[in-house]
């Protein structure tokens, strides 16, 4: 993830998919598909698309959600200002 928090590697789908340590790389400094190597048996690899696919939707999911946070923040705004709160109340109330 970057410092934002959004998935930003494959390793990060990689980790939604099950718990506990069932995959990791043959070389930790070189983290990319061909590198994935599986430690549980129980569990399968995915496929490189599934990977890139699962990675590109935790992006999607990412960004939806910060866009639905920014707009409920700017709608609860609204909210307070129609009901006659200044600027500067509702920075005192929230902060923002």
């Amino acid at each position: 993830m970057d410092i934002n928090g959004r998935p930003n590697h494959i390793e990060d789908y990689l980790v939604s998919l099950h718990t506990g340590q069932w995959f990791g790389w043959s070389d930790s400094k070189n983290k990319i598909y061909a590198n994935l190597i599986i430690h549980d048996d129980s569990k399968t690899k995915p496929t490189e698309q599934e990977c890139i696919d699962g990675l590109a939707q935790l992006q999607s999911d990412f960004d939806a959600a910060k866009t639905t946070n920014t707009n409920k923040k700017a709608s609860g705004k609204q909210k307070l200002k129609d009901l006659g709160l200044t600027d500067e109340e509702i920075q005192a109330l929230i902060g923002v």
